[in-house]
């Protein structure tokens, strides 16, 4: 075999020695058989580098005898845990730890979402109402008029707190901590007061699910639990209006809100009719409008026949409010003069 000691360029004929699990070179030092490293082979001849020993190098001309080949290690093609167990299981096991990985990343929003504790979700939903400012509607009997819708819907829940915003956008927004904002122009687009309470019952229904928060980790990751909210909060808002939740949670809102419907025998037709209407072709005008909802809330045929079969064989349904009350919340904004007009800061 041949050496080369890594100190001069001279190339040494050596005997190589076998103690044990060690080995010498000629009457060299023990050497342990471990710290070889194989490398390319040149010539037909199987080369050794040393672990530590830069340029030192042995080669067995020819291949490493037989008898020897089993103590030396092998050959190192892709790496050290890769070549330990090979290629094909170490691929599948890094296949699974991908998909595990990507399966708690979309999930993490959820988990930390659910971990938020109510008070601290409620002290982010005030400092986003707060930013609406003088853009909230209290006209004469609309606020009352609103406050009997949800109570008719959903009179377990103290914690829904459900107002109307002065801008002419067809949309309704949740918030944390329960607030739900509906803006005027959806309540104007609204052709009764059952279709604004199929509204304001699947916003209810995020509420419950606790959407609102995952949407806001999803966007906006962890700062906003871990640093609050910074002077941006119509930012925040504007990033809640323009999200769009799952189609797991937009469905689960959904049965929530044909769910208090039904237990308020308050008919799903017109919400649906509503759903109809947005999805449907409109006029230039109504399209522009209508935008603003479809960008947040998937309007699909599907879901408007999901009301409309959960009024098949029920009957005894009754009005929300009566035509004086809709009339007093069609126009919540409209009377009150307090109110800032609208401004398209969002």
């Amino acid at each position: 075999m041949w050496h080369y000691d890594g100190i001069s360029a001279l190339r040494h004929a050596r005997a190589f020695v076998l103690d044990g699990d060690r080995f010498r070179l000629a009457d060299g030092e023990p050497l342990a058989l471990a710290d070889l490293e194989p490398r390319d082979a040149v010539g037909g001849d199987a080369v050794y580098g040393l672990r530590g020993k830069l340029g030192w190098r042995i080669g067995f001309a020819g291949g490493v005898p037989p008898e020897l080949a089993p103590r030396l290690p092998g050959q190192v093609r892709y790496g050290r845990i890769i070549d330990r167990y090979g290629l094909w299981p170490s691929m599948a096991a890094f296949a699974l730890l991908a998909t595990i990985t990507v399966v708690l990343f979309l999930r993490t929003p959820r988990l930390v979402a659910r971990a938020v504790p109510p008070s601290v979700e409620r002290k982010l939903g005030d400092l986003m109402v707060g930013d609406l400012g003088g853009r909230t509607c209290d006209g004469e009997g609309g606020g009352e008029a609103l406050a009997a819708i949800v109570e008719r819907i959903d009179a377990q829940d103290a914690a829904i707190d459900v107002r109307v915003v002065n801008l002419p956008i067809v949309n309704a927004v949740t918030l944390p901590g329960g607030r739900i904002v509906v803006f005027d122009g959806l309540v104007r687009a609204a052709k009764s007061p059952d279709e604004l309470a199929g509204v304001i019952g699947h916003e209810i229904g995020h509420v419950k699910h606790r959407d609102v928060m995952e949407s806001l980790l999803r966007q906006l990751g962890l700062s906003v639990l871990l640093g609050g909210l910074d002077g941006n909060v119509g930012g925040y808002t504007n990033a809640l209006l323009a999200s769009s939740y799952s189609r797991t949670a937009e469905a689960e809102a959904d049965k929530t809100a044909i769910e208090m419907l039904r237990t308020a025998r308050v008919s799903p037709l017109p919400t649906a009719a509503f759903f109809t209407r947005l999805g449907g072709k409109q006029g230039d005008n109504r399209l522009v409008r209508t935008i603003n909802y479809l960008q947040s809330h998937p309007v699909s045929s599907d879901r408007a026949k999901a009301f409309t079969d959960s009024a098949k064989g029920q009957s005894g349904y009754q009005k929300t409010l009566d035509p004086t009350q809709w009339r007093a919340l069609r126009q919540i904004c409209l009377t009150d003069k307090s109110v800032e007009k609208p401004a398209f800061r969002f």
